[in-house]
């Protein structure tokens, strides 16, 4: 796949504008959808790195990116730029429905139209998790390591704090080997 990264601050903060005003139940599927999809400024493989590395910093994944993506493109400037380009409508939406809801919170209808909204990012999420582990479950160590990593979380109920640098040592190894 040939790639284009923005070509200038106004195109980068259009393009994470795009992905902030769509990212209503998470903002990673739609990260994907319009950087690896519809403007292809990355591959789906340096997507995939990309979003691992902001996964393991502090802070929001895609908050992260924006940053990380922004100074791989222009540098300071583009850091700054792709993430209030991210944040401006989420924030000023926030705020407004915050308002409506602090009035309305008590009302059945709404409670239920909050929880099929989280629902609905809930899967979204699930797709994206599905779509970008693809490639990579093909490898027979990576399908272990992602088993190990979703059990020891979600079942074992281990602290990502120790699963995260257990993963990644598992990973560096499994990569030295020639496994991933």
């Amino acid at each position: 796949m040939n790639v284009a990264p923005p070509k200038h601050l106004g195109e980068l903060f259009l393009g994470f504008l795009w992905i902030g005003a769509r990212s209503f139940g998470g903002v990673l599927p739609w990260a994907y959808r319009t950087m690896v999809e519809e403007k292809r400024w990355l591959t789906h493989a340096d997507f995939t790195e990309t979003i691992g590395l902001c996964q393991f910093l502090p802070g929001p994944n895609i908050g992260n990116a924006s940053i990380v993506l922004g100074k791989r493109w222009f540098g300071l400037a583009g850091s700054v730029v792709a993430f209030l380009g991210l944040m401006a409508l989420p924030f000023i939406w926030v705020l407004l429905l915050f308002t409506v809801y602090n009035d309305f919170s008590s009302n059945p209808l709404l409670k239920s139209i909050v929880t099929g909204v989280g629902a609905a990012g809930g899967g979204l999420f699930i797709g994206t998790a599905l779509k970008l582990g693809r490639p990579i479950a093909k490898k027979p160590a990576a399908g272990v390591l992602i088993a190990g990593c979703f059990l020891a979380v979600a079942v074992g109920r281990f602290s990502l704090v120790a699963v995260m640098p257990a993963g990644i040592l598992l990973a560096w190894l499994a990569a030295r080997r020639n496994w991933l």
